[in-house]
C-alpha cells in the first residue's frame, strides 16, 4: 500500500488539481518549521489543529476501535509528569529498498521505479524502550492526558522536527484495541437527544463539533458551490467572531481562546438558506 496514502498529510504527493485528501498535521499551511508544499494555501481553514510545542495537543478524535487521538505533542511521561515533547513515530525507512512496479522487496515487474517510503513496506519499526517519547507500533502508548487523567491508551499523530507528518501519520499498520462492527437498527429506550440539526433545506446540512466546545468549533458543510459566510453570534445577537467556508472547501475552524464560557450560536447562511446551531463554549 502506498504510505502517503495510508496517512493525511496533503504536502506529500498530491498535486493541486481536484484531488481528493485528508489534512492531519497544518503540513501545507505554511505552518511547517521548514514549509515544503502550498497545495492547500487556497483553503487556510481546513488543519485540524495548530501544533503548539508548548501545549499539551487537543483531542482530535477517535479511532475505529474507540481509543482516542491526540495531535503531536503531550506529556514526556506516561504518568503526566514531565514537560511537554513531541511524541515521535518508532518507524524508520529501511536501506536498499528501491521498488519496481510493487511493494516486495528488489521485485522488478515492468519499468517503473518507486522512491524508498512509497510503500509503507519500506517501513519498519524499531523499539525505544529507553525514551517514553517513542511510540510503539500501534503508533501511541498508555499515558495520562488531561482528557484522562487517570489514564488511557492514545494514538498521536506524528511528525517530525520540522513538523512534517510521519509514519504511520496516525494509526499503524494495526490498531491496538479491537474493532466491532455492528448496524443501529433502533434507539435504545432512554437514549437523550442533545440536538437533531434539522435543516431548513433538504441540500444545506451543517455540522459543528465539538459541542460543547472548548478550544475550537469545527463548522462543517457539503461542498461549498459558494463562499459561505460564517458567524458566532452571543446569546445578545452580537457577531463575536466570523469566519468563510471557501468555494470548494467544506470546513470552517473558529477558535474559542478570546470567548468567553457561555451559550452561543453559530450561523451559517451561502446567501439563499441559512442554518443555526447552538453551541456551548466551556473551556
Amino acid at each position: 500500500m502506498p504510505a502517503e496514502r495510508a496517512g493525511f498529510d496533503c504536502a506529500k504527493a498530491h498535486p493541486a488539481m481536484g484531488n481528493y485528501h485528508h489534512h492531519q498535521n497544518p503540513s501545507a499551511f505554511n505552518l511547517d518549521l521548514v514549509v515544503s508544499s502550498n497545495v492547500c494555501d487556497l483553503y487556510p481553514s481546513d488543519g485540524l489543529y495548530v501544533i503548539n510545542p508548548s501545549q499539551h495537543s487537543p483531542l482530535l478524535g477517535f479511532a475505529y476501535d474507540g481509543f482516542p487521538i491526540y495531535g503531536a505533542y503531550g506529556y514526556t511521561n506516561t504518568d503526566g509528569t514531565g514537560a511537554i515533547d513531541r511524541m515521535k513515530s518508532s518507524y524508520q525507512l529501511r536501506t536498499n529498498t528501491t521498488r519496481t512496479n510493487g511493494p516486495a522487496i528488489n521485485a522488478v515487474v515492468g519499468t517503473q521505479t518507486f522512491f524508498n517510503g512509497y510503500f509503507r513496506e519500506d517501513y519498519e519499526y524499531v523499539a525505544h524502550p529507553s525514551d517514553p517519547t517513542y511510540l510503539d507500533a500501534h503508533n501511541g502508548r498508555f499515558c495520562v492526558t488531561p482528557e484522562y487523567p487517570a489514564g488511557i491508551y492514545c494514538y498521536f499523530a506524528t511528525v517530525d522536527a520540522n513538523h512534517k507528518s510521519t509514519y504511520p501519520y496516525v494509526v499503524g499498520p494495526t490498531f491496538y484495541g479491537n474493532i466491532t462492527v455492528s448496524t443501529v437498527t433502533s434507539v435504545p429506550s432512554g437514549t437523550t437527544t442533545l440536538a437533531t440539526n434539522a435543516v431548513q433545506n433538504s441540500d444545506f446540512k451543517v455540522v459543528i463539533a465539538p459541542n460543547p466546545a472548548s478550544d475550537f468549533i469545527a463548522i462543517q458543510t457539503p461542498m461549498a458551490e459558494n463562499d459561505m459566510d460564517v458567524y458566532l453570534v452571543n446569546e445578545l445577537g452580537q457577531i463575536v467572531k466570523s469566519s468563510k467556508i471557501l468555494q470548494g472547501s467544506t470546513l470552517s475552524i473558529i477558535e474559542t481562546d478570546t470567548v468567553y464560557n457561555g451559550i452561543y450560536f453559530v450561523k451559517v447562511t451561502d446567501g439563499k438558506n441559512v442554518k443555526t446551531v447552538k453551541v456551548i463554549i466551556n473551556k
